[in-house]
């Protein structure tokens, strides 16, 4: 595999909090299974937070930004250990298999202020 590209994204914290307490924030930025992932944990902003960081590092890894597709198409899951993976939707997934990229790699984290998420996208050599 090839590095396509890479992308780091920070965000503050208490920004997505207030975003995440009115308006449609929430279902417009995020899947329904995103959203359930954040109810498993109370809502916490860090989690919300750092999902969103994770969808930004990845629009700037495929070096399109959310141009191509939207920020639903860039669902953020984790998996039986609760180590976030990408899971591609519709415009992204196109993308991806326009540009050859195989996967997109993604690792979150935290402090009391800020969420920050980088994202490596791969192609198949």
């Amino acid at each position: 595999m090839e590095i396509f590209g890479i992308g780091t994204d920070i965000i503050e914290i208490d920004r997505i909090k207030k975003a995440a307490e009115k308006g449609r924030f929430l279902e417009k930025i995020f899947t329904e299974a995103e959203r359930e992932y954040f109810r498993k944990r109370n809502m916490k902003a860090e989690s919300i937070a750092g999902t969103f960081a994770a969808k930004e590092a990845v629009s700037k890894s495929v070096g399109t930004g959310i141009r191509e597709f939207s920020f639903c198409d860039i669902e953020i899951l984790r998996d039986e250990n609760g180590r976030p993976f990408v899971n591609p939707k519709k415009g992204l997934k196109d993308f991806c298999e326009k540009m050859n990229i195989c996967e997109i790699k993604v690792s979150i984290s935290h402090s009391r202020e800020y969420a920050v998420a980088n994202a490596m996208a791969l192609t198949r050599e």
